[in-house]
């Protein structure tokens, strides 16, 4: 029996960020190895549809719509130097040692947004396939906001990640969403 094309999606468990390294027209893209984000709580994704209408003798005469805007919003718990590294032309550095070891992140004038591959999943029992689960890849991400840094009052601070989301130039493809029959991890090595 074929696997089932419906699942029901409950909760997110993990989330990682691959670096898009190439994307050559024609080619493959290629991506480097994925960074977790830590203690991701949600992975909203959202588009915008642009409809034009033809008009004449006084009513529609045609429409037509396409899809002008991917967007991925995805807040977690955790800091990490590692990602803000990946989502921005920036350095972090290792120094000291113990008891007073740092790791210190540096942004500098004129850093870029990079480009990167965002894959979240569900729980193994959050689909309808009993041990399986469901991936969202978003295959190439820009971020179209700075992330929500700082401290807060009496309370936890959640890092807010928002990125658009554009298509490959190498094969046009924009989200892949595999339901798995049985639950898989995300895999760290770089994966096209």
């Amino acid at each position: 029996m074929a696997i089932s094309r419906v699942s029901k999606l409950y909760a997110v468990e993990d989330a990682k960020i691959f670096p898009l390294l190439s994307d050559p027209e024609g080619g493959a893209p290629s991506y480097g190895a994925g960074i977790d984000v830590p203690g991701i709580k949600s992975m909203e994704i959202s588009g915008d549809v642009e409809v034009k209408e033809l008009r004449g003798d006084n009513g529609l005469l045609d429409s037509d719509a396409a899809i002008s805007n991917i967007s991925v919003s995805y807040p977690h718990a955790k800091l990490s130097l590692d990602v803000l590294v990946a989502l921005l032309d920036s350095t972090v550095t290792d120094s000291g040692t113990t008891p007073s070891q740092k790791s210190i992140w540096k942004l500098k004038q004129g850093a870029k947004p990079l480009p990167y591959k965002l894959v979240g999943k569900t729980p193994t029992s959050g689909g309808d396939i009993i041990g399986g689960d469901v991936h969202f890849s978003l295959l190439k991400c820009v971020m179209s906001s700075f992330p929500g840094l700082g401290l807060a009052e009496e309370d936890y601070r959640t890092i807010d990640n928002e990125a658009r989301c554009l298509p490959l130039i190498s094969n046009g493809e924009w989200i892949d969403i595999t339901i798995n029959e049985t639950a898989t991890a995300i895999p760290t090595a770089a994966t096209p």
